[in-house]
């Protein structure tokens, strides 16, 4: 249902409020690249720093500009399960494809409580659900077998973004659950992800360079491992650079750089440090994104 290419979409701010207008044209270049869909208000369109009205704002926009281009998988979740409960529903109304729903943050709940939210999301809302697992933003793992238990007993909950880091729990998740959809939350391990049956990415990168990741994973499914190493080897440094500051600080400032909208960023989120963004220039600079 979400195989494929998948952008984590950032959303660029101008004076303080949404740039519509630049929106429009981060959609436009996604649909452009071939990409499969669209992720608007994740944790790199900085959903934390949105209110309530911005976030269900932009995503109605994005099925807006983008419906019948590429399907939309909206950032739902919080940690409030009655809150995750209303996106969800405000994005079911709007028009999307399905909601990505992170696991609740700071609350650091049991196994059982995982469950629970997650449970009551799918419950109340007839939507596919993909999971988003990141414990190095949330502080809780959610265990595939905690997976496991949600996919048998909620039929829309269909999938997880994994950005564990464990290909060995990505494993874990793909031998419990075979049909469980299983999708890259981490660039550097989308060409690992796949070659152990995943079906795709979610993926930060692409806000910047989405036809290489379009041509990964294409090469990829065509058979053409060789072709899909080639690219995976010559984003590599690229990717690692996304990382040196708390996403979305990196790309966005990328974005900023290479004219795609303002890198102007929300607090908490503030302007690289100058020795990290010499750094980000140079690797754009040596994959020929700017001279």
């Amino acid at each position: 249902m979400f195989s494929g290419v998948y952008t984590a979409l950032i959303t660029p701010f101008k004076d303080g409020k949404i740039d519509y207008e630049a929106l429009s044209g981060l959609i436009e270049n996604q649909y452009k690249a071939g990409v499969d869909g669209i992720v608007p208000c994740g944790s790199t369109g900085e959903s934390s720093t949105l209110s309530h009205e911005e976030h269900e704002a932009v995503i109605a926009f994005c099925v807006k500009a983008a419906k019948g281009k590429m399907k939309i998988l909206a950032g739902t979740g919080s940690n409030s399960t009655t809150e995750a409960i209303r996106l969800t529903k405000s994005a079911k109304e709007a028009g999307c494809d399905g909601a990505l729903v992170i696991s609740p943050y700071y609350n650091k709940p049991t196994q059982k409580g995982l469950y629970l939210h997650f449970k009551a999301v799918a419950d109340a809302v007839d939507i596919p659900i993909v999971l988003y697992n990141i414990a190095g933003r949330t502080g809780v793992n959610i265990m595939p077998e905690t997976m496991a238990e949600l996919a048998k007993d909620c039929k829309n909950i269909i999938g997880v973004k994994e950005a564990s880091g464990s290909l060995e729990q990505m494993g874990r998740i793909k031998s419990l659950i075979p049909n469980f959809e299983l999708i890259s939350g981490d660039d550097a391990l989308t060409l690992p992800l796949l070659s152990i049956g995943g079906c795709g990415v979610i993926s930060v990168i692409t806000n910047i360079v989405p036809k290489e990741i379009v041509s990964l994973v294409k090469a990829f499914n065509d058979g053409n491992l060789s072709e899909a190493q080639k690219v995976h080897y010559k984003l590599f440094a690229l990717i690692k650079t996304m990382f040196i500051e708390t996403n979305p600080i990196p790309v966005k400032t990328a974005a900023g750089i290479l004219g795609l909208c303002s890198g102007d960023l929300r607090l908490p989120m503030c302007e690289m440090e100058e020795a990290n963004k010499l750094k980000l220039e140079k690797a754009l600079k040596d994959f020929g994104l700017i001279k």
